[in-house]
């Protein structure tokens, strides 16, 4: 005779059945509208409160009854996450923030891969055939004008992140580029360096000229000539990376310090240091942007700007899903609610740079 199931004795003492919202609130030592909150991933509730919510939820083994939900008017939000990235890396740690923040809102996150173009163009109109709810856009296609065109007018809340210039349309999270290649080129002139060279980004992104210009502001401010043959372009791969940092070194008169705009490609100039026989810092100090997996798996470790990257998708899943509900609670079908955040950067030291051993002429202003 097989044994009768134990039942659960919840925090009132209630004997059988699923616990309920209460036992939940019991548990936390909370209040049962607070529990309600973190449930419905509402963004008044300290961190610290929400994390002892959801410890209880499950300890509980609780589950909220998706009828009541709905009938709240918090059914389960269903977001897309468009990517089209060169960087293993930067999309890596862009996928882990994004997928951890809907786990943790409740939130269902379609992630779908397409080429810029037709491809993303193609991919938007069945998303929002599909019914989406809204939609992120990481760069590169955070500058896609013709993808947000299509999501504009289809009137689907979307956030772009880390674009280097915001549309007045569409929500938007990024850093400051501009802010922060200024003071790694400034960094690098604090050393000593008065030729330094710079490898681009993607032409078509718009963080890509905003980097560019910080470096040019910064060799104004240091006193320092901006000299074209110290450019060279790149793409954001490794493979760009390793043609510009030959151009660059093979100039009749190099530099002595390199500044690619993201990490893959300063990994490439290290690669390609190497090969030359360059010790790096010694011979030639090299820094990146982003502060990705690789900025700390290849040697010497990158000195670079840190953006966090995982910290921009969280809050653009977050983002997203506070516009979606304030347009549900309040009928709102315009602009009103669109955020511009700015995240924080920083310059982080690591093995990769130093003072130049012999300092080479400066063509000054």
């Amino acid at each position: 005779m097989a044994s009768s199931p134990r039942k659960v004795r919840t925090p009132h003492g209630r004997q059988g059945g699923a616990p309920t919202i209460a036992d939940v609130a019991a548990l936390a030592g909370v209040s049962t509208m607070t529990v309600s909150r973190v449930i419905n991933a509402e963004n008044n509730v300290r961190a610290s409160t929400r994390d002892t919510v959801n410890a209880a939820i499950a300890q509980l083994n609780y589950a909220p009854n998706p009828a009541a939900r709905s009938l709240a008017g918090a059914s389960q939000l269903r977001l897309a996450l468009l990517y089209s990235n060169p960087s293993a890396a930067y999309l890596s740690e862009f996928l882990v923030g994004s997928l951890d923040q809907a786990g943790r809102s409740d939130i269902q996150l379609v992630v779908q891969k397409c080429e810029v173009g037709d491809e993303a163009r193609t991919v938007a109109e069945r998303l929002v055939g599909s019914g989406i709810d809204g939609i992120i856009l990481p760069p590169p296609l955070c500058d896609a004008r013709d993808v947000l065109d299509i999501l504009i007018a289809a009137r689907i809340p979307t956030v772009v992140v880390a674009t280097g210039c915001p549309p007045p349309e569409a929500a938007a999270i990024s850093i400051d580029d501009r802010a922060a290649a200024q003071a790694m080129t400034r960094h690098l002139a604090e050393l000593g360096h008065v030729r330094i060279g710079f490898i681009t980004g993607n032409p078509n992104l718009t963080a890509s000229g905003e980097r560019l210009e910080g470096y040019r502001a910064a060799l104004v401010e240091a006193g320092l000539t901006f000299d074209e043959l110290l450019v060279s372009g790149g793409l954001f791969t490794y493979r760009s990376g390793l043609d510009a940092a030959d151009e660059l070194l093979d100039r009749e008169d190099p530099p002595s310090a390199i500044f690619a705009s993201n990490d893959d490609m300063a990994a490439a100039v290290v690669a390609v240091a190497h090969r030359r026989g360059l010790d790096v810092p010694g011979d030639l100090t090299v820094c990146g942007f982003d502060d990705s997996a690789i900025a700390t798996t290849i040697w010497p470790e990158l000195t670079t700007i840190h953006q966090p990257i995982a910290d921009m998708s969280r809050a653009s899943v977050e983002l997203l899903a506070a516009m979606l509900r304030a347009r549900r609670s309040g009928g709102d079908t315009g602009t009103r609610g669109i955020r511009h955040l700015t995240l924080d950067y920083t310059l982080i030291r690591r093995q990769s740079d130093a003072a130049p051993r012999r300092r080479p002429s400066a063509r000054r202003r």
